[in-house]
């Protein structure tokens, strides 16, 4: 085999050179690309969301008493739409379902298929009385949250509004005379709505909602309106 000329041998070299400058030039394209989309990242928080909560009625007649423990459950989508450049404040509406479930005092039976509403003093005297929902949420709240890019461990504070609509709710009244178990009440609100406010740091937070109207319409115990609100309060997990 022939020896490479000097000519040879310096395009060869020069060709090389060329590769090394292209190849060093687009690595630093690369980077820089990776750098710009870090500080002008479309990063979006918190849009996915689980909580549980203790409910509690509030505005209640006299002689009524939360029984037992009472248990909410929620989860949903919220669209994060930061408000300026530092992406920490921010609004987001949303979707969800939570299943809210009361026990207490109140029995809820039917007479020639009226609901009638009993407060019930003695606790010995039933062994289970409850009601249940199940409703569809519209949330819309504001947020402030101390995030960044590649930080998703921080505090924050989202406080809003939520609109809620009875999709199905069940009362449940056992005693020693019999069980009366009733859906579709018409007593109910179909239309519920309330405000809440969450805070905390990374994953869990504690959340507060609170009814603005009444979870009946037209119930009544001798004849005064049932007029109790929802107090919720819990812990809510939010998802990336």
């Amino acid at each position: 085999m022939k020896a490479l000329s000097f000519n040879t041998k310096k395009t060869v070299l020069f060709v090389v050179f060329l590769f090394s400058c292209f190849a060093t030039l687009a690595q630093e394209n690369s980077n820089t690309a990776l750098s710009t989309t870090k500080i002008d990242s479309l990063y979006r928080e918190d849009q996915f969301y689980i909580g549980v909560t203790y409910n509690l009625l509030k505005n209640a007649p006299t002689d009524f008493s939360n029984d037992k423990f009472s248990t909410g459950f929620s989860a949903g989508f919220l669209r994060d739409m930061p408000l300026n450049k530092n992406r920490n404040l921010a609004i987001a509406p949303g979707l969800g379902l939570t299943f809210n479930n009361y026990s207490q005092n109140i029995a809820i039976t039917t007479a020639n298929g009226v609901p009638v509403y009993t407060v019930l003093t003695d606790a010995t005297s039933y062994s289970n009385n409850k009601f249940s929902q199940l409703l569809v949420d519209l949330p819309l709240e504001f947020r402030w949250r101390g995030s960044t890019f590649e930080n998703h461990n921080f505090f924050r504070i989202h406080g809003g509004i939520k609109l809620s609509y009875l999709l199905y709710d069940r009362s449940v009244y056992r005693s020693g005379s019999g069980d009366s178990i009733i859906t579709g009440n018409a007593d109910f609100n179909k239309l519920l709505y309330g405000t809440y406010v969450s805070a905390g740091y990374g994953g869990v937070n504690l959340y507060v909602y609170y009814g603005l109207n009444p979870i009946f319409k037209t119930a009544q115990i001798a004849g005064t309106k049932v007029d109790m609100k929802s107090l919720n309060i819990g812990l809510i997990f939010y998802i990336l």
